[in-house]
């Protein structure tokens, strides 16, 4: 079973008191986009095997969303934090480093930031 820490409220929450909002970091095309663009933000996704930034909300719990970090192969979590914050705090990516090395170069949020 999944358990993830809400930033909010510090409640380990396992999954069934969650509920996901996928893929997050998504950034959303302005109103001059093309109709290509905006299915692409609205349908497509990576959906990598690895390491993975996805937006849940404590559901059953304080309501707000947050952002966990973790590995889509072995259900590992490396981190949890407020769906408000803009890429990643370092202590998420160094815990995603420190177990999977280079993985954070392939997040998308922090392509052009190193």
């Amino acid at each position: 079973m999944l358990l993830l820490t809400c930033p909010h409220c510090g409640i380990d929450a396992d999954e069934t008191e969650l509920a996901p909002g996928g893929e997050a970091h998504l950034t959303r095309h302005g109103p001059g986009a093309t109709d290509d663009d905006f299915e692409s933000y609205l349908f497509l996704r990576d959906n990598p095997r690895g390491v993975h930034l996805e937006r849940w909300r404590h559901a059953n719990g304080c309501g707000k969303w947050f952002i966990a970090a973790r590995c889509t192969v072995s259900l590992e979590v490396f981190g949890t934090y407020p769906a408000q914050t803009a890429r990643p705090p370092q202590h998420v990516l160094d815990a995603i480093e420190a177990k999977r090395p280079g993985a954070t170069r392939k997040l998308p949020v922090m392509e052009g930031a190193r």
